[in-house]
């Protein structure tokens, strides 16, 4: 576990963001600590209120925001918390998706936080990061990238040279990703991403909830399913049976599914996104062709506040997003 109560301010801590101001008011799509993120919830919040957010959500991958943080000033709602800094929060989780299709998330929000099938699902998804994360260490090691899940995942030293300790729950991909480029296995994380992803042995696959499930669940919940950075799915999709599938395929059967909304405006330029399309040509593609098969269309920039790992040309808060006029014809499917 962190060596501070999850969710609490520590003492000495620094809310510094990358000190660019938002080109979007609001940001649909973030991530704190509680996933793969280096913001806690806190300073994500107090950061978007220094960048000129209007409204920022949290959206971890596979586990439910925080819905109180433990202050100095004692316990309190995450939506007084950011109240009180000028900012509303919309609350949200991403769902990693499809054992054999990489990228596939699925974002949900306005769900009932703690509906017991909510709980059961991320205890599943917690149980299979586990034993994939540690094999894919293991694996590396044998390939002569010495990774140490016991010594350098779950013990870790921070940004500010003090030593953490994360529970095997809580390990992403991507913090065995920042070490292979810390170790200078790759150039950077997204180049390890792609490194592990293209490699078949490296690419070990974990149980993931399908995305029909998903939408289920999140429907089940009370809440609004979205499909996130839809353009980060392969093109053509091959299944280990020898089924290929396009990805305008992959979404339609999303669509038919009942899947709510599509993220239209991403940073594509700065993932590992395999195309050749500027980010305004993705937008404008997908506007156009599911302006009348979804309900609405949300935008975000997936920050991870990776500017505190030493990651150049990272995603800054409010980078891709909505406007304020958008977020408020949409908010009632989002609050």
């Amino acid at each position: 576990m962190l060596s501070f109560a999850e969710g609490s301010i520590a003492p000495g801590i620094v809310t510094t963001s990358s000190s660019i101001n938002a080109k979007y008011e609001c940001d649909l799509h973030c991530h704190t600590t509680r996933s793969d993120g280096n913001d806690s919830p806190e300073e994500l919040i107090i950061n978007a209120a220094k960048s000129g957010l209007k409204v920022v959500a949290i959206t971890d991958h596979d586990v439910p925001p925080p819905l109180y943080l433990d202050t100095p000033q004692g316990r309190i709602s995450v939506k007084e918390f950011a109240h009180q800094h000028g900012v509303e929060i919309v609350l949200g989780i991403e769902f990693s998706c499809d054992t054999y299709v990489d990228d596939v998330h699925i974002l949900g929000y306005r769900m009932d936080w703690e509906n017991p099938l909510l709980a059961e699902a991320v205890e599943r998804m917690r149980r299979s990061k586990t034993e994939a994360y540690r094999k894919l260490c293991e694996i590396l090691t044998a390939k002569g990238m010495p990774i140490d899940y016991e010594n350098e995942i779950l013990k870790y030293i921070d940004e500010d040279g003090n030593i953490r300790y994360r529970d095997p729950d809580e390990v992403e991909r991507k913090h065995i990703f920042e070490l292979m480029a810390q170790k200078g296995y790759a150039p950077s994380w997204k180049d390890a991403k792609i490194m592990v992803r293209d490699d078949p042995e490296l690419n070990v696959r974990r149980e993931k909830i399908s995305p029909f499930d998903a939408i289920d669940l999140i429907k089940s919940c009370g809440g609004t399913a979205v499909l996130a950075h839809p353009f980060l799915i392969d093109e053509v999709i091959h299944y280990p049976d020898g089924r290929n599938l396009t990805r305008e395929e992959y979404i339609e059967r999303l669509i038919n599914h009942g899947i709510d909304g599509m993220e239209a405006r991403y940073l594509y330029s700065k993932t590992s996104y395999k195309g050749n399309l500027k980010d305004f040509e993705i937008e404008e593609y997908i506007r156009t062709k599911y302006s009348t098969k979804v309900k609405f269309f949300s935008g975000g920039s997936d920050y991870h506040a990776d500017h505190k790992k030493g990651v150049s040309n990272s995603r800054h808060l409010g980078e891709a997003g909505v406007t304020l006029q958008e977020f408020n014809s949409i908010k009632e499917y989002l609050i």
